[in-house]
């Protein structure tokens, strides 16, 4: 995995590679399964109406940021649109994450990523619905992640963890990448948070 930095893009990247059919029906179906309308969901994820449409007609590919904006305003995992698709890297605006696992038991879905954060950006992520965590083990580099506000600091061998259900971010701190691995939590509705 090459980790370029963030500052030298002049706009974010897609976040899926090549090949990621499926996350537009995915997303319609989602969405009417909720019983939203494209324009309110387009409201509640703060996304542009004509962005959500030409994702759940297949003419976009999001970015990630967008994708976990409007996982987070269905109540979702990330993963609930990327079902049958094969691990690859997704890339934000500051984060490359390969999803490695994806483990279900009766109340909470857990993710599991590789994810390097390479310096010179901070990945600004929208909150996920409540009751969301995320954890990090720190593997290489020290990363600066946790919620907006008051952001938590991991070194090689640390973890450290938050609910993720307010806005938070992930940046490495000096000049090297951060290499580590990060589990999201989702609680089920109606089941323990």
């Amino acid at each position: 995995m090459s980790a370029r930095p963030a500052t030298a893009r002049s706009s974010p990247p897609p976040a899926l590679e090549p090949g990621a059919e499926g996350v537009g029906p995915r997303l319609r179906h989602l969405r009417e399964q909720a019983g939203i309308s494209l324009s309110e969901l387009a409201r509640r994820a703060n996304v542009g109406k004509a962005t959500l449409s030409g994702l759940e007609n297949g003419t976009r590919n999001p970015t990630l940021d967008t994708l976990w904006s409007v996982t987070a305003a269905l109540g979702v995992p990330i993963t609930a649109l990327l079902a049958g698709r094969p691990a690859g890297v997704m890339r934000g605006t500051a984060v490359e994450a390969t999803l490695l696992q994806v483990f279900d038991d009766d109340t909470v879905t857990y993710e599991l990523y590789r994810m390097v954060v390479p310096p010179g950006a901070a990945q600004h992520s929208p909150a996920h619905h409540a009751g969301v965590t995320e954890h990090i083990t720190v593997f290489d580099g020290v990363l600066r992640a946790g919620p907006a506000g008051a952001p938590l600091t991991a070194h090689p061998g640390e973890h450290i963890s938050w609910r993720s259900d307010v806005p938070h971010l992930y940046e490495a701190v000096g000049d090297h990448p951060v290499h580590a691995s990060l589990l999201i939590r989702y609680p089920r509705p109606g089941g323990a948070a």
